[in-house]
């Protein structure tokens, strides 16, 4: 009755105006000075006659959606674990409807009508305001469901919340900053972030923790505090998403920061940071095959994710640093990525192709130059190092062009990696593998050289329990293996080079756990431990990594003149923190943080024993999330 009502304004507004507006040209030809007013009367009588018009055929538009789901509903076979499926299917080819669970993942049904959503989809059309073409509020909706296609099983875990750190740092999405241009959706993300860290060592790192650039007792900057600010990590995203068809859509997300450090960077007066690159990708989702493809640079699959393999869903921990914590697995980087979905959406699997980037440590080898053994008068170049036989072995070499002046080691293969992910009613699992492939060339010189390739990788898993659903839950997840170091946010290497100059990659392992909590909406708490170790690889009496004869005698004092090369071990991360939202509303969100954190470093035993040093921290952070 009431779409009826709607329809039957619609006709009687045109039937209203439509003696007005052919009579306008008469009006006009015989107008005097005291006509004018009342002609001008007459047009913003129009005017408003047209937006409200306008208005209604909104309302027309809500009404058809609201009916058709309602249709579509009563096709579905219930409720639960089983028909929680089975209504996402019905709900899939109704323009504008798509069911969310804090907006992102689509485990709880929710009308089109509910939030005054357009229909989306092909024919979805702008709405303007009269004759001046300048968009009406309605044209930008509060709140979207147009974040994922892809449907995701619940799991008590559920997609990231829009308002967790978790989700800010894995790429959110607003719900404010939603606007429908024709067909194709544009959603804002991202956030004003003014962070700050007092620690009892000068590392010159900000909130970023180096933990290889901690300096060890004989380092004058060991015994000093620091203070560092800075609002650099201040992020924005953006994404348009279209679709394709009632079962299928395509998406561009793209986020950027302030990270980057230029050499021109001036911290002393205008701290000028550089715009880099976080994330830029396209994704295609059919919900028909369950099938999603990825290109582009993005969290590498190997990070830990919260439901399904879904992008913007990686379970990463909500700590100010922006490094993020010791022993996390992650990297983003560009990668092809293939998914599939089966059993009602709650078994994944995954396989990417992704951007290989092997890290050397090849500290202990012979640069050339003065006092070189191979009597070399010349340094050699970035990526070369001499071998005790006086060949040379070629690991890399430094970009040149567009590319920034730093290492970029030959790589003969992409990495591979594939992952299974499980969403049963109770938490969400995963395991996963990766395969690695080292290569390197060693040169006789003036003769000829061989090239080598080494075979590297690994495998882990990680698992999230709601121990309380969507207020407690336990985190866990580990990595272990051959030449995959780079993927742990310590940064260890990845390999060093054995006695013939081929690659040797080093045992890699690393781990977390933690504890998030949510005791009221607006409060987040939480606790990490992180661990990742090297292991070594080394010959004769100074080559390789963690070599036990690596002079240390002198990591002990300070300013000793003996000397102190040692190879890092193992790095040890406890941390602790709370985010409280001060404002929340229709302009966004306020939300301060507060982190104390502890970091040990232990490094390979060597002629001098096995050093150590630390880290104590205390971080804190103010962030304004216009779009949340």
């Amino acid at each position: 009755m009431t779409l009826l009502v709607k329809v039957g304004l619609f006709a009687g507004t045109v039937l209203t105006t439509a003696p007005v507006l052919s009579s306008l040209p008469g009006l006009v030809s015989r107008a005097n000075a005291a006509d004018l007013d009342a002609l001008e009367e007459q047009i913003a009588n129009i005017q408003a006659q047209q937006r409200a018009l306008q208005k209604a055929l909104v309302s027309v538009q809500q009404q058809i959606a609201a009916h058709r789901a309602a249709v579509g509903g009563h096709h579905v076979a219930g409720h639960g674990a089983s028909g929680t499926a089975a209504h996402h299917t019905a709900l899939q080819g109704i323009s504008g409807v798509a069911d969310t669970t804090d907006g992102i993942g689509l485990a709880t049904p929710e009308p089109a009508v509910s939030h005054h959503r357009y229909a989306a989809g092909p024919d979805a059309q702008p709405v303007f305001s009269g004759a001046r073409d300048v968009p009406e509020v309605e044209s930008v909706i509060g709140h979207r469901a147009e974040d994922v296609i892809s449907r995701l099983a619940e799991n008590n875990v559920g997609p990231h919340s829009r308002e967790s750190v978790g989700t800010q740092a894995a790429g959110a999405l607003g719900d404010h900053g939603v606007f429908h241009m024709g067909p194709v959706t544009l959603i804002l993300g991202g956030f004003l972030d003014a962070s700050a860290v007092e620690e009892n060592r000068h590392t010159a790192t900000g909130t970023f923790n180096y933990w290889q650039d901690i300096p060890f007792k004989n380092q004058s900057r060991y015994h000093t505090d620091n203070f560092e600010g800075s609002a650099r990590y201040s992020r924005l995203s953006l994404m348009a998403r279209g679709n394709v068809d009632a079962h299928s859509t395509i998406s561009g997300f793209f986020e950027m920061d302030f990270g980057a450090g230029a050499a021109t960077t001036d911290a002393y007066e205008s701290n000028s940071y550089s715009v880099r690159m976080r994330q830029a990708y396209l994704a295609y989702d059919n919900s028909q095959y369950n099938f999603h493809f990825l290109a582009g640079q993005a969290w590498s699959m190997l990070t830990p994710g919260r439901i399904g393999i879904t992008p913007r869903q990686e379970s990463l921990p909500e700590t100010i640093e922006s490094s993020m914590l010791a022993g996390q697995t992650w990297a983003r980087q560009l990668q092809f990525r293939f998914v599939k979905d089966f059993l009602n959406h709650r078994l994944w699997t995954g396989l990417s192709i992704e951007n290989s980037a092997t890290l050397y440590n090849l500290s202990s080898f012979d640069k050339g130059g003065s006092g070189s053994a191979c009597n070399s008068t010349s340094s050699l170049p970035d990526g070369q190092v001499y071998m005790p036989n006086c060949n040379v072995a070629t690991v890399g070499y430094d970009g040149t062009g567009l590319t920034n002046p730093a290492l970029f080691s030959n790589e003969i293969a992409p990495d591979v990696i594939g992952k299974i992910a499980w969403d049963p009613h109770w938490g969400h699992y995963e395991v996963e593998g990766i395969l690695h492939f080292p290569h390197d060339r060693v040169t006789t010189p003036g003769v000829g050289g061989h090239n080598n390739t080494a075979i590297a990788g690994g495998g882990g898993g990680s698992m999230i329990l709601p121990v309380i659903p969507h207020k407690v839950e336990v985190r866990l997840s580990g990595l272990a293996g051959y030449g995959i170091g780079r993927y742990g946010s310590v940064l260890l290497p990845d390999a060093t080079l054995n006695a013939s100059g081929a690659p040797s990659p080093l045992l890699s392992v690393q781990t977390t756990g933690g504890i998030v909590a949510h005791p009221t909406p607006l409060i987040d708490v939480y606790g990490f431990f992180g661990y990742q170790s090297s292991g070594r690889s080394y010959f004769g009496s100074q080559y390789g990594y963690g070599n036990p004869n690596a002079n240390t005698s002198g990591c002990y004092t300070e300013m000793s003149s003996l000397g102190c090369t040692p190879d890092i071990h193992s790095v040890m991360e406890a941390t602790m923190g709370a985010w409280y939202r001060f404002f929340k509303g229709k302009y966004g969100t306020v939300q301060g943080g507060l982190q104390l954190a502890y970091s040990r470093v232990n490094a390979w035993s060597g002629n001098g024993g096995a050093p150590n040093t630390s880290l104590s921290e205390i971080f804190m952070d103010f962030r304004y999330l216009p779009f949340q």
